[in-house]
């Protein structure tokens, strides 16, 4: 039964990676496309949806490592999947707002401007960077190699916890220049 799940996870390691570069290399292409202009329209509060997904996520990842640590194995598989589902629905919307409106420049000057940046850009780079570690750690549970799960998911909690905090701190940044 190990071997098979162990198989199992081994497969689907390849099409996790596959999807995290389609995923990073589509989101890319976005920014350097021209868009359907849909300003002026509901998808403008897309940003503020974004933000708050971000906010939520973080905070069930919170709860989900509190369960854990609390021997709530039930109850932080549901959390940990539904921070899943709510990343997915993040990642949707995310791309539905970029391919409609244009990117909004930061307006900050000074030291507030190479914060920002510093943000953004370790926002940026770990989100293309956790989908993959999302995938494996889930996998990994899903497989019931939870001594596997457990060794990746230290890696992986931290990175995705800094990105979804992140993206909430990017937000706040840029809200006033929408």
């Amino acid at each position: 039964m190990e071997a098979e799940n162990q198989i199992e996870a081994k497969n689907y390691n390849a099409l996790i990676y596959i999807v995290g570069v389609v995923l990073a290399l589509a989101v890319g292409v976005i920014y350097v496309t021209p868009k359907m202009d849909m300003s002026g329209t509901w998808m403008d509060v897309l940003p503020t949806v974004n933000a708050f997904i971000n906010g939520l996520v973080s905070l069930l990842l919170v709860a989900g490592l509190v369960l854990i640590k609390n021997g709530q194995r039930r109850a932080h598989e549901r959390v940990m999947t539904a921070s899943i589902v709510l990343s997915a629905l993040f990642l949707v919307s995310y791309v539905a707002y970029h391919i409609t409106h244009e990117s909004t420049s930061f307006g900050g000057e000074g030291w507030i401007r190479t914060v920002y940046f510093v943000i953004l850009l370790t926002h940026i780079v770990l989100a293309a960077v956790i989908t993959p570690l999302v995938l494996i750690t889930f996998v990994r549970a899903l497989s019931q190699r939870f001594d596997k799960h457990r060794k990746i998911a230290r890696i992986t909690w931290p990175l995705w916890f800094y990105v979804s905090v992140s993206g909430v701190i990017v937000y706040l940044m840029i809200s006033p220049y929408y």
